[in-house]
């Protein structure tokens, strides 16, 4: 006879799973109990899932049909702000929540919970001269010469030094590399607040003493710090991070790009006397499991990371600073959508935190935010030190003579040549990756696409490959047209960076170039090399992407070239006057930022388009206030909210069938007098062979925008096959 086995309903506990399940499920609390925000283990069907402890039982099942949680892992709790915030989150984005689960464990391995680790790192004890260095061991010594981090799990030595581990299990055993074990939560190195006083302007100091009142009230608040650009910033918000450790409390720093990180590490391992804790793709597995742990614990002081630092366990998070807020790399474009700018003053008022929004060009939403009394404004309205504003004038390209095929006119090649007489540094920006955009076949007409994309291959000339840039596809350079079979008649259209650097070289032969872009900077650490360089004063010239306009400080740039001034004006883009004029204020302002007075020069075929207009006059007020007042009056963001609507599929008439019934069906959205434009063909119609139907949404109120979009969308089964993809506040309409 089966013992009957009885089980309590008080018991009962609801579990969130990372299963895409979007619900909690019942489960019976362990014999040694659980609290709320424990991270568990349990059965789902015949496997063993992660979840976390999220409510109280449901209860209404049967109750010998439901498990008891198999274990309750080693780890902090997760805290309730932090599972309101994923909550909050889940309701705004539209996601579901089992998915925001994921983003907050992403990284941390929970379920591997260990002690000890074993790492390797660079010994040198031994006279490695007498060792036959291989262009692989070579590989791995410079490697590990050259990184900051000097220990490494096996497989992430492998992966990021890109040798196998035979070779490093070779010169571990020459002594080269030495293996220890060390605890898997060793804490990180205390920072400390008065270990370097930072000299200040007196336009500095009044900043840094407002913000430490509104800091000191540990109350939520949200302040836009605008300074122009070389005004020292960085140096104000680490005096406000300094108060914030006085204070006990843990602070991240979020950058839009991991190349700005080491830079900053730097700044702030001088500041505080130890380096902080850093949270982006280039970290470590290892590394992540132990940071997520230690500020878990409330043993880790500061952050700096990328967007998805956001969702890390603090304990007693009191401050976030948004460096360079407009960035647009804060938006997630995949996955879970979302803008960690906004979902950073979300999580601060949770926390009772406080937000600094820090930009020389904040967006057009932060601009408004504090006009209105939203958010705090705080100004700092000079260069520190010596260093000026630099004077930027417009090229009128209508009345340059050019040569065939070159893109630098005369006078900004006359003006990079007294720069080099001069020995100063010159950088001439174009916000193009590559070689060229367009590989066409002379004979036919033929473009070289991209076989999952309805996209053009980028041709990228120093790698010999063309890559599609939607989807990262590559293929290799090809000399016989697949069209017509003509062969050689392949011509490159259109300049990238590649291009310009080509260029450069020919116009300054004797000139030392540095290419800035994220194509080609792939070995690690090489960006680090390049920008220390730089910096050094070992470059004349620069040729970069976007990846040089943030953040950087070259002390000998004294001028700035933008090669097209008017490439982000074109297209549909409602942001895109304001994009344009941030990324050219931005990129302008990294000439003349030391004693050298600094010069930009805009090549433009529209000197008189409104946005070349408001750059040269230098008056940031006036051009906000005209987009704001355009944008008020469409009603489109900040002063209304759009959603972006994707339907992709791989059967193109079964995508175009059910987007006519999403535009056919409106209900709910009718309710609150929502505007829908579409179906219509995205932009760029069809992505690693998905098909792609978009509508868009605009609502003046933004009140029951979600509930309603929602019910909308959740009127149509979807087929399998079929994706949805709700986008609130989009940033790109591609």
């Amino acid at each position: 006879m089966s013992k009957k086995i009885c089980f309590n309903e008080n018991e009962l506990v609801g579990v969130l799973t990372t299963e895409p399940i979007n619900r909690v499920l019942d489960y019976y609390s362990p014999s040694g109990g659980c609290r709320l925000g424990d991270f568990v283990e349990v059965f789902l069907g015949p496997r063993k899932v992660l979840g976390c402890v999220w409510s109280k039982g449901i209860g209404g099942y049967d109750p010998l049909k439901i498990k008891r949680i198999n274990r309750v892992l080693d780890l902090e709790p997760m805290q309730e702000e932090m599972r309101l915030f994923l909550h909050r989150v889940s309701n705004y984005t539209l996601s579901p929540i089992s998915g925001m689960l994921r983003l907050a464990l992403r990284g941390n391995f929970t379920s591997q919970v260990k002690t000890h680790k074993k790492v390797y790192f660079f010994s040198g004890k031994n006279n490695h001269k007498q060792l036959k260095i291989t262009r692989t061991r070579k590989r791995l010594l410079d490697f590990l010469t050259n990184k900051k981090t000097k220990h490494f799990s096996l497989n992430d030595l492998s992966f990021l030094s890109g040798v196998s581990i035979s070779v490093i299990q070779g010169l571990i055993k020459n002594g080269l590399i030495e293996e220890k074990k060390i605890p898997i939560d060793f804490s990180y190195p205390k920072l400390f607040p008065e270990y370097l006083s930072q000299k200040l302007s007196n336009e500095q100091l009044a900043v840094v003493n407002q913000l430490k009142t509104f800091l000191v009230a540990k109350v939520y608040s949200t302040t836009l710090l605008k300074g122009v650009t070389g005004s020292g910033k960085t140096e104000v918000y680490l005096e406000l991070v300094a108060e914030a450790l006085r204070l006990g409390r843990q602070v991240l720093v979020l950058l839009p790009e991991i190349a700005l990180t080491s830079a900053f590490i730097e700044k702030v391992k001088t500041r505080f006397g130890n380096s902080p804790a850093e949270w982006h793709s280039g970290v470590t597995k290892s590394e992540k499991y132990r940071c997520w742990r230690m500020i878990a614990s409330g043993n880790i002081q500061l952050v700096v990371g990328a967007r998805s630092a956001l969702y890390l366990p603090f304990k007693k998070l009191g401050l976030i600073v948004v460096d360079e807020e407009h960035d647009t790399s804060y938006k997630q474009e995949d996955g879970i959508l979302y803008n960690a700018r906004d979902m950073a003053v979300l999580r601060a008022s949770l926390n009772e935190a406080m937000v600094v929004l820090a930009s020389a060009t904040p967006s057009l939403e932060t601009w408004v935010n504090a006009k209105v009394g939203k958010y705090n404004r705080l100004n700092l309205e000079n260069r520190y030190g010596a260093a000026k504003l630099p004077e930027i004038s417009c090229i009128d390209m209508r009345l340059e003579k050019l040569s065939p095929n070159t893109w630098i006119s005369p006078k900004l090649i006359e003006g990079v040549k007294r720069n080099l007489e001069n020995g100063e540094q010159s950088l001439l920006f174009l916000n193009r990756r590559g070689y060229a955009p367009i590989t066409i076949c002379q004979a036919c007409g033929f473009q070289v696409g991209c076989e999952k994309c309805d996209a053009r291959m980028t041709l990228h000339r120093f790698r010999s490959i063309l890559i599609c840039h939607q989807c990262g596809d590559t293929k290799l350079l090809i000399d016989v047209c697949p069209n017509c079979k003509a062969s050689g008649s392949f011509n490159a259209l259109g300049p990238g960076v590649e291009r310009i650097a080509e260029e450069a070289s020919k116009a300054f032969p004797d000139a030392k170039l540095a290419l800035l872009s994220s194509d080609i900077l792939t070995p690690s650490g090489s960006i680090d090399k390049i920008i220390d360089s730089i910096e050094n004063g070992e470059v004349d010239i620069i040729i970069g992407t976007q990846l040089v306009a943030k953040g950087h400080n070259f002390p000998h740039l004294s001028l700035v070239g933008v090669i097209d001034a008017d490439l982000g004006l074109q297209g549909a883009d409602l942001r895109a006057s304001e994009k344009t004029f941030q990324l050219i204020k931005q990129v302008s302002g990294r000439a003349g930022r030391d004693k050298t007075k600094g010069i930009a020069l805009l090549q433009t075929y529209q000197p008189e388009h409104p946005v070349m207009r408001a750059i040269l006059s230098n008056d940031d007020e006036k051009f906000w206030e005209s987009e704001a007042k355009q944008r008020k009056e469409a009603l489109v963001p900040p002063f209304g909210t759009m959603a972006g609507i994707v339907i992709s599929g791989t059967d193109l008439q079964q995508v175009n069938e059910i987007s006519n019934q999403f535009a056919i069906n409106l209900g709910p959205l009718k309710d609150i007098n929502a505007k829908v434009y579409g179906p219509a063909p995205a932009p760029i119609a069809r992505i690693r062979g998905r098909h792609r139907i978009r509508l868009l949404i605009k609502v003046g109120n933004k009140k029951n925008f979600q509930k309603a979009l929602g019910s909308w969308a959740s009127q149509f089964k979807l087929p399998g096959n079929v994706r949805l993809s709700i986008d609130i506040d989009p940033q790109t309409f591609f």
